[in-house]
């Protein structure tokens, strides 16, 4: 029988009292309570309905909390320019956007988001102060199906399909204008994003086939990390590189409410939304997200709030 140094590399931590921030995974033994006891996370997520949008759609984008979310773009039976506020309850018509589009990527707060890109492989970035939309400068690659990350004045575009073909290509975003950044190892569209502009986080899409590849950026260049238990495509993100939630979208053959959280190492299935969809947008964070809108056999005004998720606790070997 194989020990545990054979397996993992390395010896049982023997300590007097149990650590004070142990990470999910480490083992150790306590030799004051005489026990084995190891960390482990706990996943105890719930989607609950919320308010819906106003006009239902699909190809939306989405930014800011739970409690203070914004809807804009999308599409239903042509490109939409309306832009909608959420309050945690409801959702109220908001300024729209200069240019309709679907397929864009955003970021930010609901009085500080960032558009960019969109159908049919624009450049125009505009940004929302909570009232209205103005221009702000454009993508140095003109696309669609991007993803994006970070703030109003630090966002993070990447990936999508420009004229005549799905791109690696990553910029950042200063404000003001646009800058080349390290691009991903695998050109793809349709991903979930999360993060920040220099932490960020992509993972899922469309290469084709549907990916379950997980890529986290440091600002300067992508590494690989833990795959999705599901590979997927149009699927929505919200929270942060080391702890991000992952939901709904599309596998190669049916659309999905599987959700997963992501501790910055690997993905872990939590609870499913209400409804399966594709082309939602998202917002929030990994224990209070918002999903809305998208497709299911139709065009959805459905609006999902998730709280909960990942709890780390400490077990002991025979007992919980």
């Amino acid at each position: 029988m194989s020990t545990y140094y054979q397996i993992f590399g390395g010896k049982i931590n023997v300590v007097t009292s149990d650590p004070s921030n142990p990470i999910e995974g480490q083992v150790w033994y306590n030799t004051t309570s005489e026990v084995l006891k190891y960390r482990v996370v706990m996943v105890a997520g719930a989607w609950a309905s919320g308010g819906n949008l106003g006009t239902a759609r699909y190809q939306l984008t989405g930014c800011g909390t739970q409690t203070a979310g914004l809807a804009f773009g999308g599409y239903t039976t042509t490109d939409l320019n309306a832009t909608e506020e959420y309050d945690g309850t409801s959702w109220t018509g908001g300024g729209n956007l200069g240019t309709a589009r679907s397929g864009m990527g955003g970021c930010g707060l609901q009085t500080a988001g960032l558009a960019f890109g969109g159908y049919q492989t624009l450049q125009n970035t505009e940004e929302y102060d909570g009232t209205s939309w103005t221009s702000g400068g454009n993508l140095a690659t003109g696309r669609y199906s991007l993803t994006g990350a970070g703030t109003q004045t630090a966002g993070l575009a990447f990936g999508g399909h420009t004229a005549t073909t799905v791109t690696a290509a990553t910029e950042e975003y200063d404000g003001t204008s646009w800058t080349s950044g390290g691009s991903l190892a695998t050109a793809r569209r349709q991903m979930g994003g999360a993060g920040t502009q220099t932490v960020g986080l992509a993972f899922g899409g469309l290469v084709p086939p549907v990916s379950a590849a997980t890529e986290e950026y440091d600002g300067t260049s992508w590494t690989a990390g833990g795959n999705l238990n599901t590979a997927r495509s149009y699927l929505a993100g919200a929270g942060l590189q080391t702890s991000a939630l992952g939901f709904g979208g599309a596998t190669a053959t049916a659309n999905t409410g599987a959700t997963e959280a992501y501790n910055g190492t690997s993905w872990t299935a939590d609870a499913s939304m209400a409804t399966a969809r594709s082309r939602l947008g998202g917002a929030g964070t990994q224990t209070s997200a918002l999903g809305f809108g998208g497709f299911t056999t139709t065009f959805s005004a459905a609006t999902e709030e998730f709280t909960g998720g990942p709890t780390a606790i400490t077990r002991t070997v025979t007992g919980s």
